[in-house]
């Protein structure tokens, strides 16, 4: 074996430069898929981190049927003493207990539909990033305060500022007809046109007490210490309400489906993008190979005619593609692995993200961190190496059909 591996090696080096030519393409497709694909999936991370801290959280427990078809009836009776038990185990990050309807809301001679929430003022920074993008006024004092914030929008639709009136009428869970009068003390902008446009907040007494709603909520949202500790979040959520039928417990792919489907849009478009370059790469080694081949017939014919059988000769040939494999990998690999650290200790910034942040106080889509995992590491290499080597079978299936004096005769 040491023969044969010393053999294929010194076989690499008679042409050097379309040796390193192969290996360049090798490591370059190398580094670019290594770097690559970690960066790809970090971004997916940003992109659900941004959209779930706004409002929706990583997790949410509800009544079963409550998502498809969000009845004001449909609500959680002990929501405040169940998010207080899960607040009081200290393994999340953030919990907070919330009310919802829609309702008429009214300023003058204008009335805009609107999404009124029911929230707990002092827990809500841990679940949702709202209380942070208040531009104007203040957020809500207390849990039973008399007051409202708007989104930016809505604002404007109505022609209000920080100290108007709005009358917001509905219709409570028992049926009767639910109106106030709420002073607006805090007009936020989310950077989402839906929330700016369509939502509004007040403390969830207040909006118990006009809607009829006793000590019930309609959700309790979760927020876990990482988007990629999820499974465990949920799998935690799962055993503290094991013994209840009542509740079911919703990650973010539930809650916000879209999201997940542009998502798997983007990762098929990755995932051709990927396959486009291993494609060049497993045509490039096929080239090499096959010149490599019909280059050394007249040697083959005459290691056949020394008594050498056809597959210890494809033998020599595949080590040849594995070494050669192996030269591009490892140096993609290096190379991959210095932009990989890199990233991970600066983070990547897109042009005119910085100022997005501050506009919308969404801090994590300040950086772009690769998503350390190693499947992300090894999918490009792994795919590369079995590709080409593949690749490599079809110039070496000659050699089965050489006969040694036609190939000894070969030019």
């Amino acid at each position: 074996m040491g023969i044969i591996f010393r053999l294929a090696w010194r076989n690499l080096w008679r042409n050097r430069r379309r040796t390193w030519l192969t290996a360049g393409a090798i490591a370059f497709s190398t580094t670019l898929l290594f770097a690559w694909v970690p960066i790809q999936f970090g971004t997916y991370d940003m992109m659900i981190n941004a959209s779930l801290e706004v409002f929706p959280g990583h997790a949410q427990i509800q009544r079963p049927g409550y998502l498809a078809k969000p009845k004001i009836q449909n609500a959680i009776t002990d929501a405040e003493l169940l998010t207080k038990k899960l607040r009081d185990t200290n393994q999340y990050a953030g919990i907070s207990a919330r009310a919802q309807s829609f309702v008429l809301l009214s300023s003058g001679s204008r009335s805009y539909g609107s999404q009124v929430v029911g929230v707990e003022p002092q827990y809500e920074g841990g679940t949702s990033t709202i209380p942070t993008l208040v531009k104007q006024g203040r957020y809500l004092s207390g849990i039973d305060a008399q007051e409202i914030v708007v989104g930016s929008a809505l604002a404007r639709n109505l022609k209000i500022t920080v100290g108007d009136e709005v009358t917001l009428l509905g219709s409570s869970r028992d049926g009767s007809v639910a109106a106030a009068i709420l002073p607006v003390v805090g007009i936020f902008k989310s950077g989402s046109n839906d929330l700016d446009r369509f939502f509004s907040e007040i403390p969830l007494r207040t909006f118990q007490e006009i809607f009829a709603m006793g000590n019930t909520a309609h959700s309790i949202t979760v927020t876990g210490r990482n988007i990629e500790q999820q499974p465990q979040l949920l799998a935690q959520l799962a055993r503290a309400l094991a013994k209840r039928d009542d509740v079911v417990v919703l990650g973010w792919e539930e809650l916000i489906p879209g999201m997940k489907e542009a998502i798997q849009v983007d990762k098929t478009g990755g995932f051709i993008f990927l396959s486009i370059l291993i494609a060049i790469v497993v045509f490039s080694i096929l080239n090499t190979f096959l010149v490599s081949v019909l280059e050394r017939i007249r040697e083959f014919g005459l290691m056949l005619a020394l008594g050498s059988r056809p597959k210890q000769i494809a033998g020599l040939m595949m080590l040849e593609s594995g070494l050669l494999t192996l030269l591009g990998l490892i140096i993609g690999v290096v190379i991959g692995s210095a932009l990989v650290y890199w990233a991970n200790a600066v983070g990547l910034v897109y042009p005119g993200m910085e100022e997005l942040v501050e506009q919308f106080g969404l801090p994590s889509l300040s950086r772009i961190y690769p998503q350390i995992k190693l499947f992300n590491f090894l999918l490009g290499p792994v795919a590369i190496f079995i590709c080409t080597n593949l690749a490599a079978w079809i110039p070496i299936l000659r050699i089965r059909k050489l006969e040694p004096v036609a190939a000894m005769r070969t030019i």
